[in-house]
């Protein structure tokens, strides 16, 4: 059993402490943990932003609409790094054995992953591309639920309003993308490429979360190694259903060839580093950086596709970033089962003497303790004097 003691001493008044300055507070709130997450978040995005551009160059000047053959192709790399991995280790971690354990756990996870990929690609025949931007968001509160109730993950109001303004960011971007005509991607059943975006968006929120589970509890290793066997056997039977006849009228060539090595290691890499940033955060915390993905999108189209500019745009970026700050500065909580983790005020467990009285320059503490005993008559005394 361990007791800790942890002491606030409060300051006695009319000391004259001047104040903390502006820069103060600010490096107080920009520490170098939050500068990281942040930094981390943002090689994500730029990840998603590489692969949107690969898919759309092999889209538009190669007609290569082949969504389920380019996850093929990330797939198979995770199954080649990770599965064969699993496949050498000894003991516990070893492939046979996990496979034995949670077989059944794992491929429905490769499945939901999968289709949530599936989902919001097919999307984009039926709807416009502000509509998908936006309803994608839809991720975000799917993933603070799942966390909340499966996780028991516990938030502050630090965080929803920080949320709040990552969501605000998004519709920004949006009524830039209406005022600009940017409206790619209309067809004539917009409902239902809407209720694709909702559908991929809650697939990917139970995904995230799930991954989120695996990596800080399991290991990383196991669950990209997972995803790359189930993922590559359901996806290739995916591919030979739906897209062999699309996959034969691609017009092979160097480029070609290029830009699909180039998704697959984009892909591959964003598999690869999602699980290091979520055991660091959260999948509430790496959505809401991946919000930026379309914003550099944008940024990068204004060069490459001779997109046109609007200020909304920088608006709606910095209104992300001040989220992720808000949200960032402010530390979850998990719930925990209260005999394992108890708090308590001193009351009660001081000596009956009178404690001996303190001069007026001496401060006076405050102590609370932590007991992380399992049952109340373990408890040692812990006297303080």
């Amino acid at each position: 059993m361990i007791s800790v003691v942890s002491t606030v001493e409060s300051v006695p008044r009319g000391t004259g402490i001047p104040a903390p300055s502006l820069y103060q507070r600010i490096r107080k709130v920009l520490t170098r943990d939050l500068l990281v997450t942040l930094a981390l978040g943002q090689v994500l995005s730029l990840l998603i932003c590489a692969i949107s551009l690969t898919s759309k160059y092999l889209a538009d000047d190669f007609h290569a609409s082949t969504p389920v053959f380019q996850s093929f192709l990330n797939y198979i790399l995770l199954f080649l790094v990770y599965t064969t991995t699993l496949a050498v280790r000894q003991g516990e971690g070893n492939l046979l054995a996990i496979l034995k354990q949670r077989w059944w756990k794992y491929m429905i996870l490769g499945l939901i992953d999968i289709e949530a990929n599936y989902l919001v690609l097919k999307a984009y025949q039926y709807t416009t591309l502000s509509s998908v931007q936006l309803l994608d968001c839809f991720v975000i509160p799917v993933v603070l639920l799942l966390s909340w109730f499966f996780l028991l993950v516990r938030y502050k109001a630090a965080h929803f309003v920080g949320a709040g303004l990552c969501l605000l960011g998004i519709g920004c971007m949006v009524g830039a993308d209406i005022l600009l005509g940017r409206q790619q991607g209309l067809g004539d059943q917009k409902l239902f490429g809407d209720l694709l975006v909702l559908g991929g968006a809650t697939l990917y929120g139970i995904s995230n979360v799930c991954e989120e589970f695996i990596v800080k509890n399991l290991s990383r290793v196991e669950f990209l190694g997972m995803i790359g066997l189930f993922g590559s056997f359901f996806s290739g039977i995916q591919l030979a259903i739906m897209e062999h006849k699309e996959l034969l009228k691609v017009s092979w060539d160097w480029q070609i060839g290029l830009l699909y090595v180039g998704f697959s290691a984009f892909m591959f890499g964003l598999y690869s580093f999602m699980p290091v940033v979520m055991k660091r955060t959260s999948a509430t915390s790496v959505n809401l950086s991946l919000l930026t993905a379309d914003l550099y999108s944008l940024f990068c189209g204004l060069f490459l596709f001779h997109y046109k500019f609007s200020a909304l745009y920088l608006l709606s970026f910095f209104i992300i970033i001040l989220g992720l700050v808000l949200y960032s500065s402010s530390s979850t909580y998990v719930a925990q089962d209260p005999r394992v983790y108890k708090q308590f005020r001193n009351t009660g467990s001081q000596p009956a003497t009178d404690p001996p009285q303190l001069s007026a320059g001496v401060l006076e503490p405050s102590v609370t303790y932590t007991s992380l005993g399992p049952e109340p008559g373990d408890e040692l005394p812990v006297r303080v004097a």
